[in-house]
């Protein structure tokens, strides 16, 4: 038999660590820890290796991850150990180590994840995990469906609380819940299921490491909120500014969101197209201008409600605060058209192969979209809806104002501005 290669050697080794601490770990991960000069984790951590374990214990700082590469940087050219909770390249340490390290062996342990669906009977690839360490609760909103199960992983003993206060004023108080404790140690404890409405709200909170789960359970009477754009107008705090639910849409249609993608919404108004934008993948990401403090409030408020809160708001008139942004992927000029400059800085921002979608309702507006589509080509649309509305005793239909869209993909060799020339 021919004999396994030897792994290569690496700078870093992550071992995961579960619960039971030393006594789950299989020999290639106790070895590690033995034979490391410095062992780097958190204090609960460090406190689960046994005396044999020699090298230099040193704990995270907090904030933890500014603090990684100094922290390499340090102990460069001694043998390192960091330990992580169950699998390091499940939302933990195992991420931000790869970043900063291309020399990295990683020794994981099963995750609390793994664990969970192994008590509750749950197919892994059924369940929907939503991580609140580090992150507001809020995101959690994005991920209610009814029927759906959730794993979520907690930040501390107050997360269960916090969870079944959300699910209550997001119109899933019905939602079954469950809190599982020390999973795969001896102190390991579920609790008894109970429905968010009857989580009481002075119930002592448990172990801080515990992970949630939910039975999603919409109340007959919540807002239904689907899964693709063009959420109900009530879904959104608005003054009248709403890209309405149709033209919405069509809208993200064309904007094409994909996953990692950043998108400009300019003119936010309510914030519907980045909201939407945003809920499409977790990974998508969205800056929107707003230059009306009131309505930059309200995006916020929108957006931590409808469960992007990672939503970035900036406050000011464009074009002259797009300087300070990322590079998007895509643009979508929702208002202010008309302000000089504002179609060009857009155009330039975008990479070759970004998205740039436009809409208006004023004549001066489409005048500037025709322009920039003669010159660039691209898509010119006209979007009509009409209602159907009470007309005395009958019925008839009201038409909403016509929204003209442009929509454009920059090819890779387009260097040029909107009023500069041709480019087919």
């Amino acid at each position: 038999m021919t004999p396994a290669p030897d792994a290569p050697t690496a700078a870093v080794t992550v071992v995961g660590l579960g619960a039971d601490g030393w006594a789950g770990l299989p020999d290639a991960s106790r070895t590690a820890l033995r034979e490391a000069e410095v062992l780097i984790g958190g204090p609960r951590q460090l406190d689960l290796l046994p005396p044999e374990c020699t090298g230099q214990r040193v704990a995270w700082p907090s904030p933890l991850r500014p603090a990684v590469p100094g922290l390499l940087a340090a102990h460069a050219g001694r043998r390192i150990a960091v330990l992580a909770s169950g699998d390091p390249m499940f939302y933990g340490i195992g991420r931000a180590l790869a970043e900063e390290t291309g020399a990295l062996r990683v020794l994981p342990h099963p995750s609390s994840v793994s664990y969970a669906a192994a008590r509750l009977g749950w197919p892994l690839e059924d369940v929907e995990v939503v991580t609140l360490v580090g992150r507001p609760a809020a995101r959690l909103a994005a991920a209610l469906h009814d029927g759906r199960r959730l794993l979520v992983l907690s930040a501390d003993a107050t997360t269960p609380g916090e969870v079944a206060a959300l699910l209550r004023d997001r119109g899933f108080g019905p939602s079954r819940m469950r809190v599982l404790e020390q999973l795969g140690g001896d102190r390991e404890r579920t609790t008894d299921e109970a429905t968010a409405d009857d989580w009481p709200g002075d119930r002592q909170p448990g172990d801080p490491l515990n992970i949630v789960a939910v039975e999603c359970r919409r109340a007959p009477d919540a807002l239904r909120l689907g899964a693709v754009p063009g959420l109900p107008d009530e879904a959104y705090e608005h003054d009248g500014q709403l890209t309405k639910r149709h033209i919405r849409a069509a809208t993200l249609g064309v904007l094409a969101p994909a996953p990692g993608e950043l998108l400009w919404d300019i003119g936010g108004g309510s914030g519907s197209i980045a909201v939407e934008w945003m809920r499409t993948h977790p990974s998508c990401r969205a800056v929107t201008v707003e230059r009306d403090p009131a309505r930059a409030e309200r995006i916020t408020r929108n957006a931590d409600r409808l469960g992007v809160p990672g939503l970035r708001v900036v406050t000011g008139a464009a074009p002259a605060v797009l300087a300070e942004l990322p590079p998007p992927d895509a643009v979508f000029i929702g208002g202010g058209l008309t302000a000089p400059g504002l179609l060009d800085a857009c155009w330039e921002a975008l990479p070759g192969g970004g998205r740039l979608v436009a809409n208006t309702v004023t004549l001066e507006s489409e005048a500037l979209l025709a322009d920039a589509h003669r010159r660039h080509g691209g898509e010119l649309v006209r979007l009509a809806v009409a209602h159907a509305v009470p007309v005395g005793g009958f019925t008839g239909w009201r038409q909403a104002m016509p929204v003209t869209q442009w929509a454009v993909r920059k090819t890779p060799d387009t260097s040029s501005g909107p009023s500069s020339g041709a480019d087919r």
